[in-house]
């Protein structure tokens, strides 16, 4: 069970700080169920709650400062996802997301930085589910690695950069 206080990885809502743990007065659900009531990082305004003992989304903790940078440092060596055609394309990147595993994240936008690149260069317009897959990915993996190196994440970009020397995912 996680504390009061905590952030925590809920689903592909990605970061949340877990503000209250409480039972609540609905019907038809045992009056002593406990549940999270969770504040999104990224939109502070919206509320979730959630069972304690839920086993329908991804509920882990926030990885560690150490964690968060070895995962940067081995961004370089992130390999690029290749599916055949775009149907399991999509599904792969919405595999991923869903995994609510950095790693994978980071293969999902790097993968997509590429694309984008491409379709760019050859006059194309980037494919509007492409960009959605691409911010979402973006905003948990980012997210996540703020609060795991306690960055504001408007830094974290910078610090990739310069813990990278430079090195971006797309390349």
């Amino acid at each position: 069970m996680f504390e009061k206080g905590e952030y925590i990885v809920y689903g592909t809502t990605g970061i949340c700080e877990i503000t209250d743990i409480k039972t609540m007065d609905i019907k038809g659900v045992p009056r002593d169920k406990l549940f999270y009531v969770l504040t999104p990082y990224t939109h502070q305004s919206s509320t979730i709650f959630t069972p304690v003992d839920s086993t329908k989304t991804i509920m882990r903790k926030v990885i560690t400062k150490e964690q968060a940078q070895e995962i940067i440092d081995n961004m370089p060596e992130a390999e690029e996802l290749h599916c055949p055609d775009d149907k399991q394309r999509e599904e792969t990147y919405k595999e991923c997301i869903r995994s609510c595993d950095c790693r994978a994240l980071i293969k999902v936008i790097k993968t997509l930085y590429i694309r984008r690149e491409q379709k760019l260069s050859q006059g194309k317009k980037f494919a509007a589910a492409d960009e959605r897959n691409l911010k979402v990915a973006e905003d948990n993996l980012y997210s996540e690695l703020s609060v795991a190196l306690g960055i504001d994440r408007q830094e974290l970009r910078r610090y990739i950069e310069d813990r990278l020397g430079g090195i971006t995912l797309a390349e």
